[in-house]
């Protein structure tokens, strides 16, 4: 066996410091050496920033980005500038979001606003920032967080129900009293009698916190629940952003179900403000966004289309959104009669499917509702206000997720309301009972024989969305007048489409962040054909979110298993195979398609995965809090609640890129996880002998486990949280215990301490299963070996990864048993040239290759297309792969990806 290369710049210092603080910061593992200072005095060369998607910031008030460093390059404290590719300053606030372990800065996040606009790439390189134009300001006093941008002040409550008290332009009032709404039925109406009734919960405050305050960004934290009486329900974090110079604000809204599914049916469920109406009615304006850039465009009292013509200039004027000339100047025939035309003050748009929308409008509350328009997919956005100034308002995702709606109410009196519904009030009530009685299944043996026929793995009371979560964004502009058209689209598209600046795949290769990547390569035959075929898989998945509608504000996000050819349909009513659920990580394949090939369709459709997974997929509250659901029906339906579903490996990608910090939420909350296995064990219905979890002698798996732990610790260390010393002293206790088994990572399971950290030894044995490395146990183990410096680590992970395709002989050999009939032999290609990179061994990746191409997963021989259905063998029209699966992709594209990284030379062709 050839030596193993070393990579890192840590040397010994790892396993001491898991037994107490290292000097200097707790952080560190050793100082710097000479190699990591020189790298410091060299800053390298800017790097290039551009934009996600062409068409650069639009109305949106600014960007945050995440760009990596190679260990050692930048110092702590390190300040950057930004300028636009022909050299002007461009104002960015700079924070570190993880550091490597001698210190230097690992990611950094950056926040621009003003001075984006018209520039279609950046330059970031180390400097001294240029200061906002207009000065950010963040004041506290009296209960109340003050944020001024320099345009609008917003001040936020810290208690009561008005999130956001007042938002004023100069010494208008755009808007007052943003608040939550939550409306809750307590039964279904199953029958044709309609008898449910409605109770309204309104957003209580429990606390405000700033979390930045400029020079370009501020953020303010704010969570609550809404209450009604004495009964509190759907507890909720909302987050505010602003930019310095903006004259909007964006929210980031997250709810956490804590009902009873049974009788807790969440009836609407919105963000609602009310915007002070101070012009003559007609110059009053409703602008309520349809498809692509159609606009209902209408006044609150029109004068347009009627018997008596006003005059060509003030029609036009109205139409244009602007103040009409005195009606002293108009025709008399229409100035004398204003007061016969209708006010409609009351305009509705519901999305209640992903392909239907209408619009209707009334004079007021108490009369009929007329129907105004309708179409397909509605952007969700709209406008209401006047010339002397207004608010545009917008829900992302808005069709993706639906049901949901826009209303505006009272617009022809002094104030309007405006809701922007996350779950539209006009929709069947939200509906999250399991969906079937058990069947019989009571015991663990019936569970285990359903599981054979459905794939599902049932038990009584474990269907429960309690604790499950939903975040959603939104956007916010006070205009000081209506906005022109132009305005108004690009304001629509700013919600539709967030911009986002990125690093290109070249630096973020460099940097060696995430793992085993490289950029996408086509210079070969051979090259050119695995990358085709990674193309295929992608398109084909983005094609069936559309043709067989995987949307909704639950689905929205996921994929679903497996498919069945003999109804020409995905089983998303059969037990375990039907949303994914993360199975095999397909979060992952999708995170390192976009590292590779800085795709924006890749980055959108992994953003919208992640935001699925970590929040409805997982628990966020309750005795499960921290551990995920399997696959099956409904996305929190199985039994089995597992740290491979919540791992912090699935959320690391969009949290650095973009420094989400919802997303960092959820990763932290991971931190102590390791609890949960005093709550739940995930084998207690396989278990052959009697297990009670001991709080010192935890059975804890060595893949599936410790991976979606590690991840979590890993992230907290590298983030300096405020568990970074646990989560460091536990994620080296456990390498160095996890090394110190004779068969290492063979073992299958140990016994874990929640109090030290460590697990204890084990005798000599094997436990291998094919689903072990497949939830992110591979990149977290090469992420590891690259920052500590534990060879005794990497050679138990290097042992696993060689021996798990080997010879049954071999398996036997080295640890005294064979491993079994193993599966997902394409899929654990993948740590056979793992294990041929860091070994030096040829013989090894030829093996890997041979794996990837004769495995059990998807072969070269296989057709690589799909074919076109249309009716009646299917409800829409759609393209069918009967040979794919969600399971084999995941594990074909990851297997392809780190292949061609780590032993790309070696591909046959």
């Amino acid at each position: 066996m050839s030596e193993i290369p070393r990579r890192t710049v840590l040397r010994g210092a790892a396993v001491a410091s898991a037994a107490g603080a290292v000097s200097q910061a707790p952080w560190l593992l050793g100082g710097r050496t000479a190699q990591a200072a020189a790298a410091e005095r060299d800053a390298g060369e800017p790097v290039t920033i551009r934009w996600l998607e062409e068409g650069g910031a639009g109305a949106a008030p600014g960007s945050t980005f995440g760009v990596p460093w190679p260990r050692g390059q930048h110092k702590e404290g390190r300040r950057f500038a930004l300028t636009t590719e022909d050299g002007k300053d461009v104002p960015v606030q700079t924070w570190a979001t993880a550091y490597w372990p001698d210190g230097t800065l690992k990611w950094t996040a950056h926040a621009a606003g003003a001075g984006l606009a018209g520039a279609g790439s950046y330059r970031l390189s180390p400097g001294e920032p240029a200061a906002p134009a207009e000065k950010l300001t963040v004041s506290e006093s009296g209960g109340r967080i003050t944020v001024d941008t320099g345009v609008i002040k917003t001040v936020i409550g810290g208690d009561g129900e008005h999130l956001v008290r007042s938002v004023t332009r100069g010494s208008t009032e755009i808007a007052r009293a943003g608040r939550l709404v939550l409306l809750r039925q307590g039964k279904i109406d199953d029958d044709d009698r309609g008898s449910a009734s409605w109770e309204r919960f309104d957003g209580e405050i429990s606390g405000a916190k700033v979390e930045q305050k400029g020079p370009v960004r501020a953020v303010v934290r704010i969570d609550g629940k809404h209450r009604r009486g004495r009964r509190s329900l759907l507890p909720f974090s909302v987050r505010l952003y602003f930019y310095a110079g903006a004259d909007s604000f964006r929210m980031v809204h997250t709810i956490t179900y804590d009902g009873d599914a049974s009788k807790d049916f969440v009836r609407g469920l919105g963000v609602r403000f009310t915007v002070p109406m101070r012009d003559e009615t007609y110059d009053r304006h409703i602008r309520i966004a349809g498809e692509g850039e159609g606009f209902l465009t209408e006044a609150v009292k029109g004068i347009t289309g009627l018997r008596r013509d006003p005059g060509a200039a003030v029609r036009t004027a109205q139409v244009k959104g602007e103040k009409l000339p005195d009606p002293a100047t108009w025709d008399q025939r229409v100035t004398t009669r204003l007061h016969l035309i209708p006010t409609w003050g009351d305009h509705t748009l519901s999305q209640l499917s992903a392909d239907g929308f209408t619009l209707r409008k009334r004079t007021k509350a108490g009369h009929g509702w007329i129907t105004s328009g309708g179409g397909g997919r509605a952007n969700g956005f709209g406008y209401v206000g006047g010339v002397s100034g207004g608010l545009s308002f917008g829900l992302r995702d808005f069709w993706e997720r639906h049901p949901s709606q826009l209303d505006i109410r009272g617009a022809a009196g002094d104030a309007a309301d405006v809701t922007l519904w996350l779950w539209s009030p006009e929709a069947q009530p939200m509906d999250l009972r399991f969906y079937h009685d058990g069947m019989g299944q009571d015991t663990y043996e019936e569970q285990l024989e359903g599981l054979q026929i459905t794939y599902e793995d049932y038990e009584p009371g474990f269907g429960t969305p309690y604790g499950i979560a939903r975040t959603s964004e939104l956007m916010f502009w006070a205009n000081a007048a209506t906005p022109d058209a132009g305005t108004l689209v690009r304001q629509s598209a700013a919600v539709r489409t967030p911009p986002q600046l990125v690093a290109p795949p070249a630096q973020l290769h460099a940097a060696k962040v995430f793992g085993d990547w490289a950029p996408e390569d086509r210079s070969t035959e051979g090259k050119k054909t695995v990358e085709e075929h990674l193309d295929f898989l992608f398109s084909y998945y983005k094609g069936q979110v559309e043709s067989r509608r995987w949307y909704g504000f639950w689905d929205h996000g996921d994929i679903m298993h497996t498919y069945d050819p003999d109804r020409h349909q995905w089983r998303y009513d059969v037990g375990g195979y039907a949303w994914d659920n993360s199975e095999l990580s397909p979060d992952l394949w999708l995170w390192l398609g976009y590292l590779r090939s800085g795709r924006a369709d890749i980055f959108r459709f992994a953003e919208h995965m992640t935001r699925h997974t970590g929040e409805v997929d997982v628990y966020h509250l309750g005795e499960w809090a921290g551990l995920g659901t399997r696959h099956g029906v409904q996305h929190y339906g199985c039994s089995a609640k597992q740290q491979r579903i919540s791992t912090a490996a699935y959320r690391r990608y969009y949290y650095f890129l973009t420094a989400d910090e919802r997303v960092g939420d959820l990763m932290r909350s991971l931190v102590d996880s390791d609890e949960t296995f005093l709550a739940l064990d995930p084998l207690r219905k396989i278990r052959t002998e009697p297990y009670e979890p001991d709080r010192n002698a935890l059975a804890i798996g060595l893949g599936t486990d410790w991976s979606g732990l590690a991840a979590a610790w890993l992230t907290e260390w590298e983030r300096r949280g405020p568990q970074a010393e646990k989560a460091r002293k536990r994620l080296l206790s456990t390498m160095r215990t996890i090394a110190r088994m004779p068969n290492g990572f063979v073992t299958g399971e140990g016994l874990y301490d929640l109090d030290t950290g460590e697990f204890a030894e084990a005798e000599k044995k094997v436990g291998v299963s094919h689903l072990s490395a497949m939830f992110g146990q591979v990149e977290i183990c090469s992420e590891l070996i690259d920052l500590i410096d534990m060879p005794e680590f990497e050679k138990a992970w290097l042992q696993y990864c060689r021996l798990y395709g080997a010879t049954p002989a071999e398996q036997q050999q080295e640890c005294g048993a064979e491993f079994g009939n193993l599966i997902l032999k394409q899929g654990h290609s993948r740590l056979t040239a793992y294990a041929a990179t860091r070994l030096g061994d040829d013989q090894l990746a030829t093996r890997a290759w041979r794996e990837f191409h004769t495995g059990d997963g998807y072969g070269p021989s296989l057709p690589w297309k799909a074919e076109k259905l249309t009716g009646p063998d299917v409800l829409n029209p759609a393209e069918e792969a009967t040979w794919v699966d969600t399971n084999t992709t995941a594990l074909y594209g990851l297997a392809a990806i780190q292949n061609l990284a780590l032993i790309g030379d070696k591909l046959p062709g």
